[in-house]
């Protein structure tokens, strides 16, 4: 079993997320707050980003590593992403590589975030999800 997580709302109509770990987020629909829909595309673009931090830190050095820009396409007709489009980008210019370096480290971070992206992984593929409502009174 996963972290246990729970959402709370607030006065103001925003969310927070908290985790048993002292984990802590605040999303809804307003200004300001990230939307569940830009959740989903940062769990993608957080788990690029750390399934390829070792080999960016490897070839360029301790403490660099990747932009990533995640974007979807919604379909309003269903109320659901179709499909996500995620540029990985590793600013490399001060380390001078060979093309062939340069080739190297984009096969390896792709190597990784392939093998090591859970979210990716789960995007991916149909994945159920399981509700149960319960009404306290």
């Amino acid at each position: 079993m996963g972290k246990r997580l729970w959402v709370e709302r607030n006065k103001d109509g925003s969310w927070d997320a908290f985790s048993d770990d002292g984990a802590h987020i605040k999303f809804g629909k307003g200004k300001g707050v990230f939307t569940p829909g830009d959740l989903m595309k940062i769990a993608l673009a957080g788990c690029a980003a750390l399934s390829s931090q070792f080999a960016v830190e490897h070839t360029l050095g301790e403490g660099k590593g990747a932009q990533i820009v995640v974007d979807g396409q919604y379909d309003p007709e269903d109320d659901a992403y179709t499909s996500f489009d995620e540029q990985v980008v590793v600013d490399a210019t001060d380390a001078n590589l060979s093309d062939e370096d340069a080739d190297k480290l984009k096969e390896r971070v792709t190597r990784h975030i392939d093998k090591g992206c859970t979210v990716k992984h789960t995007y991916v593929q149909e994945t159920p999800v399981r509700m149960n409502v319960t009404v306290r009174h």
